[in-house]
């Protein structure tokens, strides 16, 4: 299963039999079930993770106990509460699974080691920063200057994948609206067509 990481890097980087060696022992193995934390708000972030398979949310949940969703992660994705595990301060995320994956995750010590033993892997995650913060910009800008359909349309568009496995009411605190709206949205959509 390691050799979905390895695919994944080698989008963006080549890397050497040795290479792949070396970085193989920097990573553990993790499963988790349907509706498991791998963390919780509070705790510190400990690992960078990547999903080998399965689907993954970053969220939060305010005072009334509404959740937030930041971030959804599949295959070929990477998940963390970066400042708890850049700093060691307490997560502000939770992170569970939506469905039973498979993870590979890296220490924030062993995260350090990794680049020094295999320099063009942080060329790697330069890409994947730059890439992600891209991501980010544009999500807060659609945020702030489309309706609610309008992000929808832009979200099924551009992520077709995420509106096929995300259960709706999640979609919907994805996009910051209710679950009733995104409803009514589909419906005046489908009359459209």
């Amino acid at each position: 299963m390691i050799d979905v990481l390895f695919r994944h890097i080698e989008k963006k980087i080549t890397l050497t039999d040795g290479d792949k060696e070396l970085i193989k022992t920097f990573f553990v193995s993790k499963s988790l079930r349907k509706r498991q934390y791998l963390l919780q708000e509070g705790d510190i972030c400990k690992h960078l993770t990547f999903i080998a398979k399965g689907l993954l949310r970053t969220y939060n949940v305010d005072d009334k106990g509404d959740e937030h969703m930041s971030v959804f992660g599949w295959e070929g994705w990477w998940l963390s509460d970066f400042n708890s595990f850049l700093n060691g301060e307490p997560a502000v995320f939770n992170i569970d699974a939506i469905e039973d994956s498979h993870l590979f995750m890296i220490s924030r010590a062993d995260y350090e080691v990794l680049f020094l033993t295999v320099p063009i892997m942080d060329r790697y995650f330069r890409i994947l920063y730059q890439n992600s913060i891209v991501t980010k910009e544009r999500r807060l800008m659609s945020s702030i200057t489309h309706t609610a359909e309008e992000k929808y349309v832009q979200l099924a568009k551009s992520n077709p994948q995420m509106i096929a496995r995300v259960p709706q009411n999640l979609i919907a605190s994805y996009l910051g609206i209710a679950p009733e709206t995104l409803s009514r949205i589909k419906k005046n959509l489908a009359l459209r067509k």
